[in-house]
């Protein structure tokens, strides 16, 4: 069957607007004004009155984790509550009161930054979370997923005590020579053999849980790390999950499944079972090789070359030897493998860019869109690296409503100045998408797309190199095509085309004629996948 949507304004990649377009059989057919898309109907098209909405291709987040949202869904959402330690942890007692764990289960929380507290320049203590109970487990998590609290209950669980040694790429934090229920990037994992898992019904909940609310935003595609959420599920478990909502056309994301693994044996296995890059379907492919490198700016983890200018002591820390990175993106490289790794400190960009310059030595690949996620903390020959290793950046341009207010004292005036240069890059001829990093951020496109060509806050602080400034036009290709392009997919989604999947979105406002600094209040009217509508406001 036909559609014909009319009386629109249409992006297609060009500032100058379309107003309608074809959909059959959940692919657009045309585009044009609206007297020639009409002339395409026949007796059975239906007809669509866009009533002048901005139409835009469906957004894609090229860098999130679908599942983990969908957990996050379920648990106490902490950040509306992290402007004080007080409220926080009042917030934490009275979703306690009202959703008291099942008996083997955690309470569980994410979404805290120390650095927004107003009346305590620290960050939770097991001592905080044991005034709300020791009773049952409590575990609440960073806002940048790099770091997490725990009370004293979860401390006995996992038999963590002051003799535990810090494993390498990580830290358990101690006070007065006792843990202090802090734990850092690796040392989190003491926890994984102990957080109760859920079943694939459990799991296909969380994922419809998230999906809708991506959908409400606008989003279409999602470029997910999800093995890493509960390390003791197999992939197959997950991969099934998605699966069996596909066949029930449940699953109204289409995913591209950034694949987290830690060792070579997981992923000679991964790929052995032929789960390679482009593998799978429509609505569910892998994607690659996702590696976590190093922390986060927020928590002091992220590996820099030179010590924090706030926090001297330290320089962050690499999640992996070079060694074992060398072999990981090598066997990827070789085995068809794509790969993606989280890089936010510039000594941990100098380790990716390594890693795949001796891979590609070894092994040669002309279309091999290797990236870098992340990609803030930089100097000027690391960007020029990037280009010259034909390598792409999945950015978060919405972590600069955050990061404006602490990059400059926590890097110092020198790599600042080098630093979130993603529109250096981009006309560089580097392949820069966009994304959330969600649940670390909400995915929100529209106050991404307003960070993206403010350089600022949304609540105005900056702007930060005002000289990386996207257009709008650029800042809404980085959450479409240019998404598209970082699963090769650039010739299926992302544009409104003729031949396209119907992936579209409708907003309330034009972003090419609203102030830059009121873009995140354009609304979502209506998200469309194959041409049918998964949202609406």
């Amino acid at each position: 069957m036909k559609t014909v949507y009319y009386n629109g304004k249409v992006y297609t990649g060009e500032e100058a607007l379309q107003e309608a377009f074809l959909v059959e059989d959940g692919r657009f057919a045309a585009v044009g004004s609206d007297s020639e898309i009409r002339s395409l109907a026949d007796v059975d098209t239906a007809f669509v009155d866009l009533m002048g909405s901005f139409v835009c291709p469906g957004f894609n987040d090229s860098h999130m984790h679908l599942l983990n949202l969908g957990q996050s869904l379920n648990a106490a959402q902490l950040a509306p509550h992290t402007g004080s330690l007080t409220d926080l942890l009042a917030y934490v007692r009275e979703y306690a009161q009202a959703h008291p764990p099942r008996e083997g289960r955690w309470l569980l929380g994410r979404g805290w930054n120390q650095d927004y507290f107003s009346d305590a320049s620290r960050m939770p203590s097991r001592a905080d979370l044991d005034a709300i109970s020791t009773e049952y487990p409590i575990m609440l998590t960073r806002a940048c997923g790099h770091c997490c609290v725990v009370n004293s209950r979860v401390l006995e669980i996992a038999g963590i005590t002051a003799a535990t040694p810090s494993p390498a790429g990580g830290t358990v934090g101690q006070e007065n020579g006792e843990p202090d229920g802090r734990l850092y990037d690796n040392a989190m994992d003491l926890l994984t053999p102990f957080i109760p898992l859920p079943d694939k019904e459990e799991l296909k909940d969380m994922i419809r849980l998230a999906c809708a609310a991506l959908n409400s935003y606008g989003v279409t595609s999602s470029q997910t790390d999800d093995y890493c959420v509960f390390r003791a599920i197999p992939f197959e478990t997950v991969n099934a999950a998605y699966l069996e909502l596909e066949e029930s056309g449940e699953l109204t994301v289409r995913v591209y499944e950034q694949a987290n693994f830690t060792t070579l044996p997981e992923l000679r296995r991964f790929v052995e079972a032929g789960n390679v890059t482009g593998a799978g379907s429509q609505r569910f492919r892998i994607g690659p090789l996702k590696m976590l490198g190093d922390g986060a700016l927020g928590s002091h983890t992220a590996h820099l070359s030179r010590p924090y200018a706030d926090m001297p002591e330290t320089c962050g820390f690499s999640l992996f030897s070079a060694e074992h990175m060398n072999e990981m993106v090598s066997y990827a490289n070789r085995h068809g493998m794509q790969v993606a790794i989280h890089a936010i400190g510039d000594a941990c960009l100098d380790q990716v860019l390594n890693a795949v310059e001796q891979a590609l030595r070894a092994y040669s690949r002309i279309d091999h869109r290797h990236g870098v996620v992340h990609c803030q903390i930089s100097r000027a020959e690391q960007l020029e690296r990037i280009r010259a290793l034909n390598m792409r950046v999945y950015a978060q341009s919405i972590f600069l409503d955050y990061d404006n207010h602490i990059v400059l004292d926590r890097v110092g005036p020198e790599l600042a100045a080098t630093s979130y240069c993603w529109k250096t890059l981009m006309d560089s001829g580097v392949s820069v998408s966009n994304g959330s990093d969600c649940p670390v951020e909400l995915p929100d496109v529209m106050r991404g797309m307003e960070c993206a060509v403010t350089r600022t806050s949304i609540d105005g602080t900056g702007p930060y190199l005002p000289e990386e400034a996207f257009t709008v036009g650029e800042a809404l290709d980085s959450f479409t095509i240019r998404g598209a392009e970082a699963s090769f997919e650039e010739n299926v989604k992302g544009r409104i085309a003729p031949g396209y999947y119907a992936d579209f979105v409708l907003l309330s406002s034009n972003p090419f004629e609203t102030a830059p600094h009121d873009l995140h209040t354009i609304g979502v009217q209506a998200s469309y996948l194959d041409g049918k509508c998964v949202y609406t406001a």
